[in-house]
């Protein structure tokens, strides 16, 4: 049984019934979660417009038939293509297609091995798991405690990526990718974006040159980025109207929309933990199967147990416990291979954790950055390149802008991680990920031979500083 079919619990039941198990699934709303309809699917649909402007832009002969505005309707209407209109009949045919039984409505435990479902109708059923129920609820907007905001009617990701139109003025506040990704889209259709930051700089989970890069880029197109501004209150009369972002300190930002982008809290309030001993609300503590801590039937798998939010480590979360759960069932804990990137182990989760931005530019990131590495005990090497000393760089982009960092483990000479910054630079990170998560040694690196002239030839531009 799973509760939740997003993504992650999509691929749970693929893989499980891939093991030979039966499986069922339960979703409150579209089959096909979040993602599909109110994250990835849809942002990258308003984003893609703006960045292949951008990119074009930057081409000689190209650039003068793009610099008008762009069709905020037809990118929109382009958007709810990609969401199938936030209907899920394609979604519900696959599921059909690989005989998983789906279940509408709220699902929440109901004492071990149990799973209650009420129906939109009102109608109650408990169905019983022979050998595993599997969490996939994943997280929602976390908006903080702030006078006047729940009056303001604020954005949070939703609403950002489902909107039909396009704000005169839109504040964002948070710096991390829900943010920086909104104010590049939203900006590109034609917002005024003003982007408050508390703390450091953007992007603060990656490396710091990241966030630098793309900032200096949001301000250049006109966007007003201010870190180290924390807000203190909110002001919409009547919940309609332009809405009024007070700042400590006195000062005050308005705008016609405020997107608030200041984390996620799991989606756990109401799925009966109480029922199994957990605390309702709460993260889920899981081992490298994903297995909840101190249970031999629950698992937890995706954003809800905290390890890695974003939807490509849920759905490999998912394909590790769908195979442990199917393990088991065949021959109990004996039967699984948990050591370090073994079948059943999620070590990608600490080791090669892999993020694209879609920013303009570009940012993107595997493994550990410099200071996860120094904090764990490493000795390491930061190699640092700017990437205009690659010659597809130049012929990307004129004027291309970026940078790229490996960092080794000195006693193996491995990589442990690796930071890129730029147009196009997305495309580098499977790359990067194959070296991390291989643990392939720099000796052989050296003779995998980047095409010339590609983006790629970064690659050899940092072995040859590595070498010296």
């Amino acid at each position: 049984m799973v509760i939740g079919a997003g993504p992650v619990g999509e691929n749970v039941v693929d893989r499980v019934r891939a093991g030979g198990l039966t499986a069922a699934i339960v979703e409150s709303e579209l089959i096909g979660g979040e993602c599909s309809y109110w994250a990835c699917m849809p942002s990258k649909a308003l984003l893609r417009p703006a960045i292949a402007r951008s990119d074009a832009r930057k081409v000689a002969g190209l650039r003068e038939s793009v610099y008008g505005p762009l069709d905020a309707m037809e990118v929109f209407a382009h958007r709810d293509k990609v969401v199938g209109h936030w209907k899920d009949g394609g979604q519900v045919d696959w599921l059909d297609s690989i005989d998983v039984r789906v279940f509408r409505g709220h699902g929440r435990l109901h004492g071990p091995r149990k799973v209650e479902v009420t129906s939109p109708e009102g109608e109650r059923h408990v169905l019983t798991a022979r050998h595993a129920v599997a969490v996939c609820t994943g997280t929602r907007a976390l908006l903080p405690e702030l006078p006047g905001l729940p009056a303001a009617h604020p954005w949070t990701s939703r609403e950002a990526t489902s909107s039909d139109r396009v704000p005169e003025r839109l504040v964002v506040v948070g710096g991390g990718v829900v943010g920086v990704e909104m104010a590049t889209a939203y900006q590109a259709l034609g917002a005024k974006v003003t982007l408050l930051v508390r703390g450091g700089g953007l992007l603060p989970r990656m490396e710091p040159f990241l966030g630098e890069h793309v900032a200096a880029a949001l301000t250049a197109r006109g966007a007003d980025v201010r870190t180290d501004t924390a807000v203190s209150a909110v002001v919409r009369d009547g919940g309609t109207g332009p809405v009024t972002v007070l700042l400590e300190g006195g000062d005050h930002v308005e705008g016609d929309e405020v997107l608030f982008a200041t984390g996620r809290k799991p989606r756990t309030e109401d799925i009966g933990l109480e029922t199994v001993g957990l605390a309702p609300g709460s993260w889920l503590d899981v081992d490298d199967s994903l297995r909840v801590t101190g249970s031999d039937w629950l698992y937890a798998v995706g954003d809800v147990n905290h390890r890695a939010l974003m939807t490509h480590q849920g759905k490999y979360q998912a394909r590790i416990a769908g195979a442990a759960i199917a393990a088991r069932a065949q021959g109990g804990d004996s039967a699984l291979d948990t050591g370090r990137w073994g079948a059943h182990a999620a070590t990608a989760d600490h080791a090669a954790v892999t993020q694209v931005v879609f920013s303009d530019p570009e940012a993107a990131a595997v493994g550990l950055t410099l200071a996860e590495a120094e904090r764990a005990g490493y000795r390491v090497r930061a190699v640092d390149l700017d990437m205009r000393s690659v010659a597809g760089a130049g012929l990307y982009a004129q004027g291309y802008r970026g940078h790229a960092r490996m960092v080794v483990d000195l006693d193996r000479e491995v990589v442990l991680g690796a930071a890129f910054v730029g147009p196009g630079i997305g495309e580098l990170l499977h790359s990067a990920t194959v070296a991390v998560t291989g643990e392939v040694p720099i000796a052989r690196l050296w003779h995998a031979v980047p095409a010339y002239p590609t983006l790629s030839e970064a690659w050899l531009r940092l072995l040859e500083a590595y070498r010296g």
